[in-house]
């Protein structure tokens, strides 16, 4: 059975937390309860006993029958610890290490993973105090179901209201299935992907348009073997005819500049991103608004570049590891090489698509590993094996990047 410690801390909000209590249960999850002093001005600890069948902690020092140091306790036994709500006062606690309660000192005892779910008026969320502290507990592997937007208890509207209770179950329940599946060799905790996958469609008309025979199943099998390495994946996709990741969130595009957006606007939360995708170089400058009619005769499309996405994200690396894919017909390695150092990327995944066995739509992949020191030649596999060789290359340059700081 799954086990979450649900924190929850002093705001109107706090009721919530028992539809988010429940919603864990129903999905077969133990749940114990770890009250702050303030969350129980609103709601009271016999409402989270009673539901819980789990004595409620709201103090560092409650009497207890039990021997155990109940914070050290809770921390191992824990596959996830979920604040729900969490107060810009808990997020500033994690963030700056201050541990003067029982769930602060909770927090800097597990090694589980953390999700919170924030919830305070608009101004507080958006202060750059607040949004500091956010950004530094995501650069260490904290998990958030962001608020959002709507009518708040101060009677303004703005982003800062707690998410849906299903919601933030549903992440928990992610969070917890990729932990538990890592068990100890969970090598990628922590770690945020960013994957594109799939073809881009561009319309020449409403029924008509550029694309090409990717499938979608590399970038679906990454996604597929980082999730179950304990990563927080996200994967923006093309349109494809395969069933998403279990445990990936799915960003559905469908031409080469809706790809370009969502990607990049994702981008910065990353800690790797791997370029699957094959994005259409060109597009046509005009699209039709009605269906063109074959009317004899030659028809010219006039088309123009498409925003080079790999090379956008080279620009913006920041100490994130970038994984690109180099889709040749001839001159593999030499032209896999050359798009390496233009696009600035630190791994290339080179393969011949004119193979049969390797080519779009295969359920195999043969690659070589490009980086700047080397090539590894693999030879053929599944695409789930050739995922998992994928994200060792990546990952062990990781590792080699942060030994050299």
């Amino acid at each position: 059975m799954k086990k979450v410690v649900l924190g929850v801390t002093g705001c109107i909000a706090a009721y919530k937390a028992v539809e988010v209590l429940r919603g864990l249960q129903k999905r077969g999850v133990d749940v114990q309860v770890a009250m702050t002093a303030h969350a129980t001005a609103f709601v009271g600890p016999l409402t989270f006993r009673s539901i819980s069948g789990h004595p409620v902690v709201t103090g560092m020092f409650d009497e207890t029958d039990d021997p155990e140091i109940k914070h050290i306790q809770l921390a191992q036994w824990a596959d996830l610890l979920l604040v729900a709500p969490a107060t810009a006062n808990a997020i500033a606690k994690f963030a700056n290490g201050l541990a003067d309660d029982f769930l602060s000192t909770l927090y800097i005892s597990t090694t589980a993973p953390v999700a919170l779910a924030p919830a305070m008026n608009v101004e507080m969320w958006g202060h750059p105090a607040t949004q500091a502290n956010v950004s530094r507990l995501r650069d260490r592997g904290v998990h958030f179901v962001d608020p959002a937007e709507g009518y708040l208890a101060c009677r303004t509207v703005g982003a800062g209201r707690l998410a849906e209770p299903d919601e933030i179950v549903e992440r928990a329940l992610e969070i917890v299935s990729r932990n538990v599946a890592a068990g100890s060799t969970g090598d990628m905790l922590g770690e945020r992907v960013l994957i594109t996958a799939g073809p881009t469609f561009e319309a020449i008309d409403p029924v008509r348009g550029l694309t090409n025979r990717s499938s979608g199943k590399m970038g679906y099998a990454l996604a597929e073997a980082a999730v179950a390495r304990g990563a927080e994946v996200t994967v923006v996709s093309g349109p494809v005819s395969l069933e998403a990741p279990a445990g990936a969130k799915i960003i559905g595009v469908r031409s080469a500049a809706e790809m370009y957006e969502a990607t990049m606007s994702r981008l910065d939360d990353a800690t790797l991103v791997i370029m699957a995708a094959a994005v259409a170089d060109y597009s046509p400058i005009q699209v039709a608004s009605s269906k063109m009619k074959k009317k004899g005769g030659k028809l010219l499309l006039e088309l123009e570049p498409t925003r080079d996405i790999l090379a956008a994200a080279g620009q913006r690396k920041n100490g994130r590891i970038l994984v690109g894919f180099a889709a040749e017909t001839d001159d593999i390695l030499a032209n896999a090489r050359q798009k390496l150092i233009g696009k600035n990327a630190d791994l290339m995944v080179a393969n011949d698509v004119s193979a049969a066995a390797s080519g779009f739509d295969a359920d195999t992949n043969q690659v070589t590993l490009i980086t700047a020191d080397e090539e590894e030649g693999l030879p053929l596999m599944s695409k789930k094996e050739a995922a998992a060789k994928i994200l060792d290359a990546a990952m062990a340059l990781k590792r080699k990047t942060q030994a050299s700081v």
